[in-house]
């Protein structure tokens, strides 16, 4: 094989390959051969089909398969011969391919960078810790009284006031015929609550019971019956009772409905809960600081493909989203060419964080455990009650889909590593500080992946 470096520029490197014309034969040769001792045609016995016959009947099929064989293992010989790594899938264009001649081709390829290891132990963080606050949680109490306050009747008759609830009968109407599901009997409606047609609960506002009304209201364009979506209607109402949210005492007695001995024991349970939520605030806040220490201290180049990829999945989803309304108002103000530039900033950082991550995680030998992969896997499960087992099937069945679960863990193996060699010192703030963004903004964002 003749090899002759064409391209040599940064990261891109372009070889002329050449494959002797023997080589070729000898593959083609082989593989006829191999075929001729399995292969099933009529009127000859198994392993006993002509060489003549084998090679007229599937001669172009395996010269195709030689040609992408050859072609591979010749790319691959080239980058290994070399030490090189290739960052994505080599291109290749073929020159020759003439019968009983040299096989020649070109091939490019974008290397991966070599990545120098920051010095770990030279990284200062400060992880920023937050304490539930006694406060938060007499209000989180206050909250859970609230859910479970008892509706007691309104003995005065009186009009109906926000908050309250009121038991009605309805019959609803579109075009003034009274459509399928429209109706209703003894229905508790908290007055201007939520959890029916925009407008519909606002309306019976001030009715009082034994008092009739007829409101208007217009079902969302999105409304799940398609035949009612965006169509105008009219509910023909009768308020019959009012009721009134009795709050209960915070003491035993409701901890005991909640399914608990003691006020104190659900005060703890709320103190736990709000504790993980600080840590998951805080373990966020010392990961972006961390990938920011990295992302400055690695300023090696990264491959222009891997970029272009990466750049490509950013903005379909930003067009998708333009499309749908659904863009940042900050990106909304910013012409095609500045988002561009900021997003594909964005997919730099990306792609240089994992290349980063991905050499740290290989250089110490960080891998995802079988066992792990086993945890994440039966947590996807989970996600879906009553179908785990068909999930757990589809992950053991497609294991390009379960792999998709190894780099999020990955990467957090390899960022608790560096943190345990980092400087990390901790400061105790408010809550307040602890969910505050400290840079809000697409430059904010830069976790790989």
């Amino acid at each position: 094989m003749q090899v002759t470096e064409t391209l040599s520029e940064g990261l891109k490197r372009g070889f002329t390959v050449v494959v002797p014309a023997a080589d070729i034969e000898e593959r083609r040769a082989r593989r006829l051969a191999e075929l001729g001792k399995t292969v099933n045609l009529p009127g000859f016995r198994p392993g006993k089909v002509p060489a003549l016959v084998v090679k007229q009947r599937y001669g172009t099929a395996v010269a195709a398969e030689v040609l992408e064989e050859s072609v591979n293992d010749a790319t691959r010989q080239v980058l290994s011969d070399r030490g090189l790594r290739a960052a994505m899938q080599p291109k290749v264009d073929v020159i020759s391919l003439e019968d009983k001649r040299d096989l020649e081709f070109k091939v490019e390829v974008e290397l991966l960078p070599e990545i120098a290891m920051p010095e770990f132990k030279a990284i200062e963080l400060t992880r920023l810790t937050a304490e539930p606050a006694a406060e938060a949680i007499d209000t989180a109490l206050g909250e859970i009284a609230k859910r479970n306050a008892e509706l007691v009747a309104v003995e005065e008759v009186r009009p109906a006031a926000k908050g309250e609830v009121l038991s009605v009968d309805f019959v609803g109407k579109v075009d003034g015929v009274a459509f399928p599901g429209g109706t209703g009997t003894d229905m508790d409606v908290e007055v201007a609550g939520p959890g029916f047609i925009p407008g519909f609960t606002e309306q019976v506002e001030g009715m009082t019971p034994g008092e009739s009304r007829t409101i208007h209201v217009t079902f969302p364009d999105g409304y799940g019956e398609k035949s009612l979506a965006g169509k105008a209607a009219t509910f023909d109402i009768t308020a019959k009772a009012l009721k009134t949210r009795v709050v209960g005492a915070i003491d035993d007695e409701l901890a005991k409905k909640l399914g608990f001995e003691s006020v104190e024991r659900v005060r703890d349970l709320i103190s736990q809960q709000m504790r993980r939520e600080y840590d998951q605030m805080s373990r966020l806040r010392l990961k972006r600081q961390l990938l920011d220490a990295l992302a400055a201290a690695a300023p090696f180049a990264v491959p222009e493909g891997m970029v272009d990829a990466e750049f490509a999945q950013i903005w379909q989803r930003i067009e998708a989203d333009r499309a749908e309304g659904k863009l940042d108002e900050e990106d909304k103000s910013k012409s095609e060419d500045v988002l561009k530039g900021e997003y594909r900033a964005i997919a730099e950082r990306r792609v240089r964080l994992g290349l980063l991550l991905s050499e740290i995680g290989r250089v110490n030998g960080i891998t995802v455990a079988a066992d792990e992969m086993t945890r994440a896997m039966r947590a996807e499960a989970g996600r879906y009650p009553g179908q785990e087992a068909q999930v757990m099937e589809f992950f053991r069945k497609n294991p390009q889909a379960a792999e998709g679960l190894r780099g999020p863990i990955f990467e957090e193996k390899v960022v608790d590593f560096v943190l345990e060699l980092a400087r990390v010192t901790d400061q105790v703030v408010p809550v307040e500080e602890l969910a505050r963004d400290p840079e809000a903004g697409p430059a904010a964002v830069g976790q790989p992946g």
